[in-house]
């Protein structure tokens, strides 16, 4: 089985950490969480400029990639750098929302405008009693005048402030927690009865929740057919899951490489830390711990992109696992780093906050074992 990277995944590899060490310093990080939208409009032209908003999309759906790796290489690079652009939310998850769902005519229409950068959206399919169940779903969407109206709740919506359409997850039909009866409904960010609360989150990045009261749908606001979106919105989940456990990679990997830097120059009685061989030890687990998140994540990706049976399995193996590594890897080079790892000015404190929301993501550390123990009989 080949593991090495295609001619041009390795030139887009090299593209984005080109990016991300000349152009995304980290105190212009900063400055950028402060501004009105949480990120930088520039970079974003840039990306989509470049093809990496593309790359998430299948050539037929006007894309330059498709898989699960090419995600891979870009979403660990861009973990490296702790890229804050929302890629996650408009390319993967409600990008992807309309290629598994939509019809040709909507996915030529509103694909389009996420590979050019245009248009801003997010996926809005949280709720506060599901716990990581998407079928969990108590946001209605009834039958009226030809069209919907719409009415429930959405909590930690990302990119949820910025997006100028919500793809919004609400049930048709069915009782709470069935998988038949959820729907895919397009609405402007703008309409009558919807109210967005956003927020930057710990990690830096951008949130909101959202309220909709008796907010009136066209009936081609709906993506693909009604109360059969339960089954795509699981797939894009399982993709998402495999991009913030790249991102997660791409993290570990930099927290160990500072954190073999300034063990190299810190003196402690006289000597470097890296001198004492508890802490080489320690070091060396966080080595370990990056490999087997290495391993696990191409594993979940192949069997993806292969539409194995067992993919959905693989990927919360590989969830499970890379959120225990990533609490290991964290909070050693938190630790290691004295005092200063917890600092706002210094970017360790800031991949070990990321590393945190990661676990939380689409599923933490013990709902995938249940997950994958539950699958595995």
């Amino acid at each position: 089985m080949d593991f090495s990277l295609s001619e041009e995944q390795q030139l887009l590899k090299d593209s984005i950490e080109k990016f991300v060490t000349s152009d995304y310093d980290f105190e212009a990080r900063r400055e950028l969480i402060k501004s009105d939208i949480g990120y930088s409009a520039q970079h974003w032209s840039m990306f989509a400029e470049l093809g990496w908003l593309g790359m998430g999309f299948s050539e037929e759906n006007g894309g330059y990639g498709g898989s699960a790796s090419d995600i891979m290489v870009i979403m660990q690079a861009f973990g490296k750098g702790l890229v804050i652009e929302p890629f996650l939310a408009n390319c993967i998850l409600a990008g992807g929302a309309i290629a598994e769902l939509a019809s040709a005519q909507q996915k030529e229409a509103l694909l389009a405008s996420i590979i050019g950068g245009e248009q801003q959206m997010a996926l809005a399919f949280a709720e506060k009693q599901a716990r990581y169940n998407i079928a969990n779903c108590l946001s209605t969407a009834e039958k009226s005048d030809g069209g919907y109206v719409v009415n429930g709740s959405k909590i930690a919506v990302l990119n949820g402030g910025n997006a100028d359409t919500l793809l919004l997850v609400a049930r048709t039909s069915g009782g709470q927690s069935d998988k038949q009866g959820l729907s895919l409904f397009a609405v402007p960010a703008d309409s009558n009865g919807l109210e967005r609360n956003s927020y930057t989150t710990v990690d830096g990045f951008t949130g909101a929740d959202i309220k909709l009261s008796n907010v009136q749908l066209t009936a081609d606001a709906l993506i693909g057919e009604e109360g059969a979106a339960f089954a795509g919105l699981e797939a894009v989940m399982d993709r998402a899951r495999i991009a913030v456990c790249a991102e997660a990679l791409g993290n570990m990997e930099t927290l160990l490489t500072k954190t073999v830097e300034y063990t190299k120059t810190r003196k402690q009685f006289g000597f470097t830390l890296s001198f004492f061989q508890a802490l080489q030890h320690r070091m060396a687990d966080m080595f370990v711990e990056c490999q087997q998140a290495q391993s696990m994540l191409l594993m979940a990706a192949m069997k993806f992109d292969a539409r194995a049976e067992d993919a959905s399995t693989a990927v919360s193996a590989a969830k499970a696992r890379i959120g225990q590594a990533a609490k290991l890897v964290g909070q050693e080079a938190v630790q290691l780093h004295g005092g200063m790892g917890v600092t706002d000015e210094l970017d360790v404190g800031h991949y070990f906050k990321r590393l945190t929301i990661i676990d939380a993501l689409f599923g933490n550390t013990d709902y995938h074992l249940k997950r994958y123990t539950a699958a595995m009989g």
